[in-house]
């Protein structure tokens, strides 16, 4: 998944709780599948950062 997928699915999901579309008994998967997101994010953001320090570092 990429970083646009993971971030669109992430305010989708925000969206349906803020607007309490989301039930009891789907919250604790919601908020598991946020976290898995979250952690995608993460990854590709400090991943990135790293690239464009290296490239940085080359001029």
């Amino acid at each position: 998944m990429n970083y646009t997928d993971a971030f669109q699915e992430l305010q989708q999901i925000v969206r349906e709780m803020e607007n309490a579309d989301v039930s009891v008994d789907e919250l604790s998967e919601k908020i598991k599948r946020c976290l898995y997101l979250i952690k995608i994010c993460k990854d590709k953001l400090s991943k990135t950062e790293v690239e464009i320090s290296k490239i940085m570092e080359m001029e």
